[in-house]
């Protein structure tokens, strides 16, 4: 990874990157705190910021085994910042490191002048004995895997072979996957556009993600993406373009829904699936969000693709604010002909992509999760009509949110005959051997998905 940014700056990125990490360290999010960012480091800060918080646990360590009593917060933030970006790893550091290490205490002394000599001391101990101090911190499995420890037990216990691998792969780079618009271009004539404007792409010749995916060789700025102000082009992770062709059907022997058919999309924001269901099909969609702030997301993405929302364009879309596990205040009595529920989660597939998560999230809620996608799954169950179908998906690798909230769904509505489609992916991995997936794709992120249709 390289950091377009003078070296004289870079204490100011390291500065902002400290801030960052420290907050997510008291429990925000990075999503926030970069929105808040000076437009001209925000990039910098979240290239830094992300390459920090995949080597967080072994930064943390190490500090620990160089300074048995903790800095305060700012100092620390500071120190294990830099401590990351000195971090062994697969990829080149973005700094020279006798740049880091002075730009570091150069933002030492803008921020906390008393401790930048005590900065410098710690960091240049770190360059001297790096190999050892690195194996020591190794020692303990949060630094081994720069993941929490509860996290860790989790996936040991979810997924005995391949609990290493999925931690490994949480802290590599996605690749940067497109979804062409179908109403407005084709990924054929997209990625010539590509070629033209030399970013080299791929195109993925998938059936169950279908023919309008396009995965960049590098990834880029969206706004450097041609067509992208005039809806040709979202960004949405190849996993999460299943969704749409797995609801709408039209593949696998799974008949399409008729034009104009009832939709419920149940947890729209922030739009990525409720717009991919447009691009594909005229249905009557009514997504639901339970913020009204974040359906304005929604509302800015259908308009960039010149998709219809609210009323507009036979009456295909409504936006409407509702906790969707509360039927009788939203629902007008008609029933669905097919549910997406993209339920809240933990979010544990998708920490490559959104290293943060790991570090904010806490042992107890993925319980408090369950129970809120199992209200949903049983709230939204009753209303659909005979013959219908739902999707339930989460963006998440822990059985708890998958595989097991569905055997336990199955089991509680056993009487109302629910039928799993042996269509359904189950859990999906980021690993390179998902079910399904033709050799040599780019992996997509981890997800679970189940369609459950109605007799």
């Amino acid at each position: 990874m390289m950091i377009n940014a003078p070296s004289a700056a870079l204490h100011r990125l390291l500065g902002q990157t400290a801030d960052a990490v420290a907050a997510v360290r008291a429990g925000r999010s990075l999503t926030e705190l970069l929105a808040a960012c000076p437009p001209e480091l925000r990039g910098g800060t979240q290239a830094l910021s992300f390459q920090v918080l995949r080597a967080l646990g072994g930064a943390e360590a190490a500090l620990a085994l160089m300074a048995p009593k903790t800095p305060p917060p700012a100092v620390s933030s500071l120190l294990v910042t830099a401590l990351a970006l000195l971090w062994p790893g697969d990829a080149p550091p973005p700094y020279a490191e006798h740049t880091l290490v002075d730009q570091a205490v150069t933002a030492a002394r803008a921020r906390t002048p008393v401790a930048a000599n005590f900065v410098n001391a710690v960091l240049r101990r770190f360059l001297r004995e790096r190999a050892a101090l690195v194996a020591q911190a190794r020692r303990s499995p949060v630094a081994a895997h720069n993941h929490p420890l509860w996290w860790i037990e989790h996936l040991r216990q979810d997924w005995p072979a391949q609990w290493q691998d999925l931690l490994a792969a949480a802290n590599r780079h996605p690749p940067m996957a497109l979804r062409v618009n179908a109403r407005r271009a084709t990924a054929q004539g997209y990625a010539q556009r590509l070629a033209a404007a030399g970013r080299a792409a791929t195109l993925l010749d998938d059936p169950l993600i279908g023919a309008q995916a396009v995965v960049l060789s590098q990834p880029c700025a969206v706004q450097d993406l041609p067509g992208f102000a005039e809806g040709e082009v979202s960004v949405q992770d190849l996993s999460a373009q299943r969704a749409a062709r797995l609801l709408l059907g039209g593949v696998g022997g799974l008949p399409a829904l008729p034009a104009g058919a009832r939709v419920l999309d149940a947890c729209a924001a922030p739009g990525g699936k409720t717009a991919h269901l447009l691009e594909l099909a005229d249905v009557d969609l009514l997504a639901l969000d339970s913020d009204a702030r974040r359906l304005v997301r929604v509302r800015d993405t259908l308009a960039r693709l010149h998709l219809p929302a609210d009323g507009a364009e036979r009456g295909r879309v409504a936006l409407q604010a509702a906790d969707a596990r509360l039927v009788g205040p939203w629902w007008d009595g008609r029933l669905f002909d097919a549910i997406l529920i993209d339920a809240p989660c933990t979010a544990s597939g998708i920490v490559r992509r959104h290293p943060d998560v790991r570090w904010l999230r806490r042992p107890d809620d993925v319980a408090a999760l369950a129970r809120q996608q199992r209200e949903l799954l049983d709230a939204l169950w009753p209303l659909l009509v005979p013959g219908g179908r739902l999707l339930y998906a989460t963006c998440s690798i822990f059985k708890a949110e998958g595989q097991q909230q569905i055997d336990a769904f199955l089991q509680r509505h056993a009487g109302d005959g629910p039928r799993l489609d042996p269509a359904s992916p189950g859990h999906l991995l980021c690993l390179p051997d998902n079910p399904g997936m033709p050799a040599g794709q780019p992996t997509g992120d981890g997800f679970y998905y189940a369609l459950i249709h109605k007799p």
